[in-house]
């Protein structure tokens, strides 16, 4: 048999149990047309005020700096399990251990200062933080 006959096939499955139970959903479901089943929120709530309202992008760029450093730490940590292995090996010196784990390490470094210095790592201050003058040292 084909090996392509066998993807192929379990392809035809994958997209046919989904569609299938969609399918039979759509035919056994109740259908109760109300006005309460078509509001922003089903809990019987009334919405007020409008749907826009602006964030503070320091929450993104917080998301963003915490996903750079957690991937740090997922690439690091496979890293210092083989390094004693890396040193052991003969054909390997230390500066080919341990030499490309200090230029990502460097280039990280890099990251955070200029992340630091565009102030992303710094919390917005509040009106009353401002008028207090906690930002003054």
């Amino acid at each position: 048999m084909n090996d392509w006959i066998a993807i192929g096939a379990l392809a035809l499955v994958g997209l046919l149990i989904p569609f299938g139970m969609m399918a039979v959903s759509y035919l056994l479901r109740p259908s109760v047309p109300e006005m309460s089943k078509r509001a922003t929120y089903e809990s019987g709530e009334v919405p007020t005020g409008g749907t826009r309202i602006r964030f503070n992008i320091q929450y993104y760029m917080v998301a963003l700096l915490f996903l750079v450093f957690d991937i740090e730490t997922v690439l690091l940590f496979p890293w210092a399990v083989v390094y004693q292995d890396a040193l052991a090996a003969e054909e390997y010196g230390l500066l080919h251990a341990i030499g490309p784990m200090l230029l990502f390490v460097a280039i990280l470094l890099v990251g955070l200062a200029w992340a630091w210095r565009n102030g992303a790592v710094e919390w917005a201050q509040t009106p009353r933080q401002v008028d207090s003058g906690a930002d003054r040292p």
